[in-house]
Protein backbone atom coordinates (compact mmCIF):
# COMPACT_ATOMS: atom_id res chain seq x y z
CA UNK A 1 0.00 0.00 0.00
CA UNK A 2 1.19 3.79 -0.64
CA UNK A 3 1.90 6.43 1.62
CA UNK A 4 -1.09 8.02 -0.36
CA UNK A 5 -3.79 4.98 0.78
CA UNK A 6 -3.24 5.60 4.55
CA UNK A 7 -5.32 7.84 7.30
CA UNK A 8 -3.96 9.43 9.76
CA UNK A 9 -4.35 10.00 13.73
CA UNK A 10 -2.72 12.25 15.90
CA UNK A 11 -2.78 11.57 19.76
CA UNK A 12 -1.16 12.79 23.02
CA UNK A 13 -0.64 10.08 25.89
CA UNK A 14 1.95 11.36 28.29
CA UNK A 15 5.85 10.65 26.79
CA UNK A 16 5.64 10.55 23.01
CA UNK A 17 8.21 7.50 23.46
CA UNK A 18 5.25 4.81 25.34
CA UNK A 19 3.13 6.22 22.59
CA UNK A 20 5.03 5.48 19.88
CA UNK A 21 6.42 2.20 21.13
CA UNK A 22 2.47 1.18 21.77
CA UNK A 23 1.71 2.29 18.38
CA UNK A 24 4.39 0.28 16.44
CA UNK A 25 2.83 -2.71 17.76
CA UNK A 26 -0.73 -2.60 16.09
CA UNK A 27 -0.98 -4.35 12.33
CA UNK A 28 -2.30 -1.71 10.12
CA UNK A 29 -0.04 0.49 11.96
CA UNK A 30 2.49 1.36 8.86
CA UNK A 31 4.54 4.38 10.92
CA UNK A 32 4.56 6.45 14.37
CA UNK A 33 5.64 9.82 13.79
CA UNK A 34 6.88 11.77 17.31
CA UNK A 35 5.97 16.04 17.46
CA UNK A 36 5.09 18.70 19.45
CA UNK A 37 1.57 20.00 18.69
CA UNK A 38 -0.90 22.93 20.28
CA UNK A 39 1.70 25.08 21.23
CA UNK A 40 2.44 28.60 20.67
CA UNK A 41 6.02 28.59 19.89
CA UNK A 42 7.10 27.65 15.99
CA UNK A 43 9.88 25.39 16.17
CA UNK A 44 10.31 24.36 19.54
CA UNK A 45 12.99 22.70 20.36
CA UNK A 46 12.28 18.67 22.82
CA UNK A 47 14.44 20.80 25.77
CA UNK A 48 11.57 23.67 24.95
CA UNK A 49 8.97 21.56 25.25
CA UNK A 50 9.91 19.86 28.14
CA UNK A 51 10.35 23.13 30.12
CA UNK A 52 6.32 23.32 30.01
CA UNK A 53 6.87 27.25 28.23
CA UNK A 54 5.87 26.52 24.56
CA UNK A 55 2.14 24.84 25.12
CA UNK A 56 2.86 21.82 22.96
CA UNK A 57 2.02 18.30 24.22
CA UNK A 58 4.32 15.76 23.41
CA UNK A 59 2.24 14.20 20.21
CA UNK A 60 2.04 11.04 17.79
CA UNK A 61 1.16 11.30 13.90
CA UNK A 62 0.01 7.50 13.68
CA UNK A 63 -0.49 6.79 9.84
CA UNK A 64 -2.29 3.71 9.00
CA UNK A 65 -4.00 1.29 7.09
CA UNK A 66 -8.02 1.82 7.39
CA UNK A 67 -8.54 -1.72 5.53
CA UNK A 68 -6.16 -3.00 8.51
CA UNK A 69 -7.15 -0.83 11.65
CA UNK A 70 -9.96 1.41 11.96
CA UNK A 71 -9.93 4.84 13.56
CA UNK A 72 -12.03 3.01 16.05
CA UNK A 73 -10.12 0.83 17.03
CA UNK A 74 -6.73 3.12 17.30
CA UNK A 75 -9.00 5.14 20.05
CA UNK A 76 -9.74 2.07 21.82
CA UNK A 77 -5.81 1.51 21.78
CA UNK A 78 -5.41 5.42 23.15
CA UNK A 79 -7.99 4.98 26.09
CA UNK A 80 -6.43 1.66 27.14
CA UNK A 81 -2.54 2.75 26.95
CA UNK A 82 -2.54 5.49 29.03
CA UNK A 83 -4.58 7.48 32.12
CA UNK A 84 -6.76 9.52 30.55
CA UNK A 85 -7.94 11.06 33.94
CA UNK A 86 -4.81 12.29 35.33
CA UNK A 87 -4.57 16.48 33.99
CA UNK A 88 -0.75 17.20 32.69
CA UNK A 89 0.64 14.15 33.64
CA UNK A 90 1.18 10.56 33.31
CA UNK A 91 3.01 8.55 36.11
CA UNK A 92 6.03 10.79 37.08
CA UNK A 93 6.08 12.92 34.04
CA UNK A 94 4.08 15.77 34.96
CA UNK A 95 3.34 18.92 32.66
CA UNK A 96 1.49 20.28 29.93
CA UNK A 97 3.37 18.44 27.66
CA UNK A 98 2.37 15.36 28.81
CA UNK A 99 -1.65 16.16 28.87
CA UNK A 100 -4.23 13.59 27.14
CA UNK A 101 -5.26 14.61 23.74
CA UNK A 102 -7.03 13.49 20.92
CA UNK A 103 -6.07 15.95 17.78
CA UNK A 104 -8.43 15.19 14.86
CA UNK A 105 -8.09 15.67 11.29
CA UNK A 106 -11.62 16.12 10.26
CA UNK A 107 -15.23 16.29 11.72
CA UNK A 108 -15.78 12.51 11.67
CA UNK A 109 -12.28 12.11 13.83
CA UNK A 110 -13.59 15.07 16.26
CA UNK A 111 -17.24 13.22 16.48
CA UNK A 112 -15.58 9.81 17.28
CA UNK A 113 -13.29 11.24 20.06
CA UNK A 114 -15.98 13.10 21.87
CA UNK A 115 -18.29 10.01 21.63
CA UNK A 116 -15.89 7.40 22.74
CA UNK A 117 -14.97 9.94 25.41
CA UNK A 118 -18.57 10.22 26.61
CA UNK A 119 -19.60 6.68 26.67
CA UNK A 120 -17.03 6.03 29.26
CA UNK A 121 -17.47 8.94 31.59
CA UNK A 122 -21.25 7.76 31.50
CA UNK A 123 -19.98 3.83 32.15
CA UNK A 124 -17.57 5.68 34.45
CA UNK A 125 -14.92 3.17 32.97
CA UNK A 126 -12.76 5.18 34.88
CA UNK A 127 -12.38 5.84 38.66
CA UNK A 128 -12.63 9.66 37.69
CA UNK A 129 -13.86 11.87 34.82
CA UNK A 130 -11.90 11.99 31.56
CA UNK A 131 -9.69 14.85 31.42
CA UNK A 132 -8.48 14.35 27.91
CA UNK A 133 -8.66 17.45 25.50
CA UNK A 134 -9.97 17.20 21.55
CA UNK A 135 -8.49 19.80 19.56
CA UNK A 136 -8.10 20.65 16.01
CA UNK A 137 -4.67 19.23 14.41
CA UNK A 138 -2.62 22.33 13.94
CA UNK A 139 1.03 22.54 13.05
CA UNK A 140 2.87 19.22 13.59
CA UNK A 141 6.44 19.65 14.52
CA UNK A 142 8.57 16.68 14.40
CA UNK A 143 10.96 15.68 17.24
CA UNK A 144 14.22 15.38 16.68
CA UNK A 145 15.54 12.25 14.72
CA UNK A 146 16.88 10.46 18.03
CA UNK A 147 12.98 9.80 18.91
CA UNK A 148 12.65 7.94 16.28
CA UNK A 149 11.91 4.43 16.98
CA UNK A 150 13.09 4.95 20.76
CA UNK A 151 12.10 2.77 22.86
CA UNK A 152 13.64 -0.15 20.13
CA UNK A 153 16.92 1.68 19.98
CA UNK A 154 17.09 1.96 24.10
CA UNK A 155 15.42 -0.89 25.43
CA UNK A 156 18.00 -1.05 28.31
CA UNK A 157 17.92 2.68 29.12
CA UNK A 158 16.28 3.33 32.59
CA UNK A 159 12.66 4.67 31.20
CA UNK A 160 12.24 2.23 28.70
CA UNK A 161 13.12 -0.73 30.93
CA UNK A 162 10.42 0.60 33.71
CA UNK A 163 8.10 3.07 32.35
CA UNK A 164 7.80 2.39 28.76
CA UNK A 165 8.69 -2.23 29.29
CA UNK A 166 5.96 -2.22 31.87
CA UNK A 167 3.28 -0.37 29.83
CA UNK A 168 3.86 -2.41 26.61
CA UNK A 169 3.28 -5.95 28.15
CA UNK A 170 0.10 -4.99 29.65
CA UNK A 171 -0.72 -3.36 25.73
CA UNK A 172 0.53 -6.46 24.56
CA UNK A 173 -1.70 -9.00 26.45
CA UNK A 174 -4.83 -6.85 25.70
CA UNK A 175 -4.71 -6.48 22.27
CA UNK A 176 -2.91 -9.82 21.15
CA UNK A 177 -5.13 -10.42 18.37
CA UNK A 178 -4.56 -7.00 17.10
CA UNK A 179 -0.57 -7.03 17.25
CA UNK A 180 1.64 -7.40 14.08
CA UNK A 181 3.22 -11.17 13.53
Amino acid sequence: MSDNNLKIATFAAGCFWCVEAVYQQLNGVEKVESGYLGGHTDNPTYKEVCSGTTGHAEACNIYYDPEKITFDELLEAFWAAHDPTTLNRQGNDVGTQYRSAIFYHDEEQKQKAESYKQQLNDAKAFPNPIVTEVSPYSTFYKAEDYHDNYYNNNTSQGYCVFVIKPKLDKFRAVFADRLKK
